[in-house]
């Protein structure tokens, strides 16, 4: 068995010498080391040695062992030193070449005008609530005052799931559904998006953003809601713009309004921009109407409210002058770097 022992002993430092690889030190280690090694194999036959004998066999067989793993530890880091060397060898950096520019993202215009208006309104008190935009027809269209068979319903040009399911066509439901809470007075807006079955050109999408606006409590006027808009029309298009309300029709209020804004381009004077009229539409309006709020189980005697709705792209294309809808939408980085 000492003439197998300094046999194996001998071939292994011999193989451990003429390593080139890590990968081929593993392999010896394997051979000669692992549960099926020579060593291993060797240690099963000590059942044929002399009882005598086996301490000093078992001895030598540990001492081989210990010299071996000596020896492939000293390969192993000689061989992870040359081959780091190596490595940085073929991964020279020239520190005299210009760096790479670390670019960094920003927000999309319309998140910024998002915030812009929730900034507004929050400094006026109100509340930021988003709601489902899969949303029950109930909530969409009958709690607003559309009813089945309305020709409301007709010019929304609805997404349906099923007969009582839809995609919402507007953030309305969620003022319903916050209205059903019971909790007044309300001061909210409720920004989010929504969908209707429009074909995608310069000013319509069939996936768009708007920001609704809700205020219940007790003598609310008309007269509120005209000072609260021209707040945010200050404060949005700045100090000197003037606001003008035009009789309109919605089914969830009454009396309803358009608003238009003085342009912020020219003053009010008249340019290409607001078409030579000096104004611009930017919302529709209105007092809540009694039966929204009968239907969401709050008194019209004893409470009033308005309401306010604008689309999040058009304050986005009105505050940074974009001309056409789907340049918001395409991703084109030599557009969106702009802001």
């Amino acid at each position: 068995m000492k003439e197998q022992l300094e046999k194996i002993r001998e071939e292994a430092l011999k193989q451990i010498a003429a390593s080139e690889a890590l990968e081929k030190l593993n392999d010896i280690r394997v051979a000669y080391l692992g549960k099926k090694g020579e060593l291993t194999n060797l240690l099963k036959g000590m059942k044929d040695v002399a009882p005598e004998d086996r301490p000093k066999v078992g001895q030598m067989v540990n001492d081989v062992r210990a010299q071996l793993e000596s020896k492939l530890e000293e390969a192993r880091v000689t061989l992870a030193k040359k081959a780091r060397e190596e490595q940085l060898k073929k991964e020279v950096i020239d520190v005299t070449l210009p760096a790479k520019k670390n670019k960094v993202g920003h927000s999309h215009p319309n998140t910024i005008a998002r915030e812009e208006v929730e900034r507004i309104f929050i400094g006026m008190g109100y509340e930021v609530i988003e709601g489902p935009e899969v949303e029950y027809d109930e909530y969409n269209f009958e709690k607003l005052n559309i009813p089945k068979g309305h020709p409301a319903r007709d010019e929304q040009d609805t997404f349906y799931v099923n007969d009582n399911i839809l995609l919402r066509s507007q953030t309305s439901p969620v003022q319903v559904r916050t209205m059903e809470k019971g909790k007044l007075p309300i001061r909210m807006i409720s920004p989010g998006r929504v969908f209707r079955s429009d074909e995608v050109d310069a000013t319509h999408s069939p996936s768009f953003h708007q920001i609704e606006g809700l205020v219940i409590d007790k003598n609310i006027t008309f007269a509120d809601l005209k000072g609260t808009l021209a707040e945010f029309a200050r404060e949005m298009f700045g100090p000197e713009t003037k606001v003008k309300f035009r009789p309109h029709h919605f089914p969830f209020t009454e009396p309803s309004a358009e608003v238009d804004v003085s342009c912020f381009k020219c003053g009010g004077k008249g340019c290409r921009f607001c078409k030579g009229s000096g104004w611009i539409e930017i919302l529709g309006c209105g007092m809540v109407h009694p039966h929204v709020l009968e239907m969401c189980n709050i008194d019209p005697e004893e409470y009033t409210g308005f309401a306010f709705g604008v689309g999040l792209e058009r304050i986005a294309l009105l505050k940074y002058e974009i001309d056409d809808m789907r340049l918001l939408y395409e991703n084109d980085i030599r557009f969106l770097k702009q802001f």
